[in-house]
Parts: structure tokens; C-alpha cells; sequence
């Protein structure tokens, strides 16, 4: 009877996490039927919801809060002009997420930030950086606040390309194929640097 009792209630659990989910998904997509109808103060809700996630995706790629914030701002400007593409196949996160991180890796070649391959890096080099140091350095105080913050910093400090590979796959969820798209890299280069940039967080964590 106990047993029967607790799985009414796990089942009771779940309808309400669906039901918020569906119910958000709704109010959604109302909101961008009413952006695609030129309503800014409906494009400023969906700012809102998603703004966090655009800027921390940014940061992560970008490894730079002034270039994060840029291209932050930059992909909202570009949802805004395309959001009439979006036509509810995928979740409108995901269809952002992906709009962002093709912005910031356009930006970044734009400007020149060479998506650095893992294999040109010297990490005897690597570990005489400043920042590694002062990583290092601060690692013990650091841990008194999450090993969340640890992993941010640790995936700040890897090269470019490397810090690409990994956060779009082991983050975003994104697939080899897909990121070789995004990036122009091939597949097999898209899985060795993920696999490289993975074994140098561990030995730095």
C-alpha cells in the first residue's frame, strides 16, 4: 500500500513538472508569435528568459566578458531580424543557442580569433600563462565556492579551438557533424580535440 502510495505521488510529481513545462511552452510561444508581429515588448520577455544563458554560452566560446556581452547583444539583434525563420520544429532555446554560437564563431573569425588547434598548442608554454598561474594559484580558496566556478575557470584557459570543441559538444550537446558544420573543422579533428581539451580540464581539476 506504501509502495502503491509513493508512486501516486512520483506520478503526481511528474504531471506537475509537465504541466509547468507545457504551460512555459505556451506562454512561448505566444510571445514569439506576437515578436513576429514586430511586438518589441514580447522580444524583451524572451530576452529576459533566455539572456543568461546567451551571455554565459558567449562567455564560454569567447573566453572574454567585453566579447561576451558583445556578441550577446549581437545575437539578439540577429534573433530579432530572423525570428520569423523559427517555425516551432525545435524549441526556440535551441534555435537560439544555435543562432548564438554561429554569431560568435563568425565574430571570432571576423576578428581574427584563430580557433587555435589543440595539437599546435606547447603546454610546457601553457602552464607559465598568467591566468593558469593565477588559477592555480586561487584553486584552494575556490573550492569553498563550488567546483562550478573551478570548471569555468578551467575551461576559460583552454585554447580556443579546444574550449569551441567542448563546449558546444559537452554543454550545448551539439554533435561532431554538426560542429564541423558550425566551425569548418572536419569531424575527425572536431573528436580529437574534445577528447584532448576533456584529459587537460582533468589534469587541471
Amino acid at each position: 500500500m506504501v509502495i502503491k502510495q509513493q508512486r501516486e505521488y512520483v506520478s503526481l510529481a511528474n504531471l506537475d513538472v509537465t504541466t509547468k513545462v507545457d504551460t512555459d511552452r505556451s506562454e512561448e510561444k505566444l510571445l514569439i508569435s506576437r515578436v513576429k508581429n514586430n511586438d518589441a515588448a514580447a522580444f524583451e520577455q524572451l530576452y529576459r528568459l533566455h539572456s543568461g544563458r546567451v551571455f554565459a554560452l558567449c562567455f564560454r566560446l569567447a573566453g572574454n566578458r567585453a566579447l561576451a556581452e558583445e556578441f550577446a547583444q549581437e545575437a539578439f539583434v540577429r534573433a530579432w531580424q530572423k525570428i520569423h525563420s523559427f517555425r516551432g520544429e525545435s524549441l526556440f532555446s535551441s534555435w537560439l543557442y544555435r543562432l548564438t554560437s554561429n554569431v560568435v564563431l563568425s565574430e571570432l573569425r571576423k576578428k581574427n580569433h584563430k580557433l587555435v588547434n589543440i595539437d599546435e598548442i606547447n603546454f610546457h608554454e601553457l602552464h607559465e600563462l598568467h591566468e593558469l598561474q593565477e588559477y592555480q594559484h586561487g584553486i584552494d580558496d575556490k573550492f569553498d565556492t563550488g567546483k562550478v566556478m573551478d570548471m569555468e575557470k578551467a575551461i576559460s584557459n583552454l585554447p580556443s579551438g579546444a574550449r569551441a570543441i567542448f563546449v558546444l559538444h559537452d554543454i550545448e550537446g551539439y554533435k561532431h557533424i554538426e560542429i564541423a558544420d558550425m566551425t569548418g573543422l572536419a569531424v575527425g579533428t572536431s573528436k580529437t580535440q574534445l577528447h584532448r581539451a576533456r584529459k587537460l580540464l582533468k589534469g587541471w581539476l
